[in-house]
């Protein structure tokens, strides 16, 4: 599909499937929410995946596929198909975003799903079950929360004495030199990734950068959203993310309205460590 055949195209079916099935799969999470669900490792012991993640995916799986059967699916918790490089579109999934806070009580975790074309997201849903809220967006459309629209800070990092409300890593925190660094106010850790940038988008955070080795299943719904909100989310090289390919992973990334995240870049220095 040509990028003006993705423009051109009407997404509002997809993006009706994939609400109602984040949803469905949202209420499945919920019910396992704060009754200890069983726990396993992966990433050599670095990541947790619960019997709730496994349900939720199971549950999208099911819907969207059946669906939509010409789809390709890349999902956080299933076993990657490359045969999803050859699909006109492709279903993108993290079933929990933020698996760590959901087993720790933390309420602010999502069900993430985005349809990609070529390589960016068209439609794009974070069910975030627990609050009762439910973004959405596709191409061409708005960005919404519970169905009213949403627009990014336009705090733009240019004035010299405005505060700007980021979620900033630590690891990334130094890279900024003094003088920048004290015009940042640093919102709490947020678990899920999808969350703080919807956050972005929604205008309760001016931005956030991303430290390296996220994945599209972390991003692809969020960036549609963003996108459609009036945001950008770029890598350090100012260009937009390319997702569906054959590595998923990827490197530091920059979130908030375009005139802050070139300031961003501007400001952003080399690591200090040696």
């Amino acid at each position: 599909m040509t990028e003006d055949e993705t423009a051109s195209r009407d997404w509002s079916a997809d993006l009706a499937l994939i609400e109602a099935a984040a949803g469905e799969a949202g209420a499945l999470a919920l019910s396992h929410f704060g009754q200890d669900p069983q726990v396993w490792w992966k990433n050599g012991g670095q990541s947790p995946v619960s019997a709730a993640d496994y349900a939720a995916n199971e549950c999208l799986e099911t819907i969207l596929r059946k669906a939509r059967p010409g789809y390709g699916w890349l999902s956080e918790e299933s076993r990657d198909d490359l045969s999803r490089l050859e699909a006109e579109c492709t279903f993108v999934v993290d079933p929990i975003d933020g698996t760590r806070g959901f087993l720790g009580g933390k309420t602010n975790w999502v069900v993430s799903v985005a349809v990609v074309s070529g390589s960016r997201p068209v439609a794009g849903v974070l069910v975030a079950p627990a609050l009762g809220d439910v973004y959405t967006a596709m191409e061409g459309g708005p960005a919404l929360c519970n169905g009213k629209p949403i627009m990014t800070s336009l705090a733009d990092g240019e004035s010299g004495s405005d505060p700007l409300e980021l979620c900033l890593p630590a690891s990334l925190a130094g890279r900024f030199d003094a003088a920048f660094s004290a015009r940042l106010r640093r919102s709490a850790y947020i678990p899920s990734l999808a969350y703080r940038l919807a956050l972005v988008a929604e205008g309760r955070l001016d931005g956030t950068l991303v430290r390296p080795d996220s994945h599209d299943w972390d991003l692809a719904a969020a960036d549609i959203i963003l996108a459609r909100a009036g945001a950008a989310l770029l890598d350090d090289e100012g260009k937009a993310l390319c997702y569906n390919r054959p590595s998923v992973q990827h490197g530091t990334l920059f979130a908030g309205n375009r005139q802050l995240v070139g300031t961003l870049l501007r400001q952003f220095g080399p690591s200090r460590q040696s």
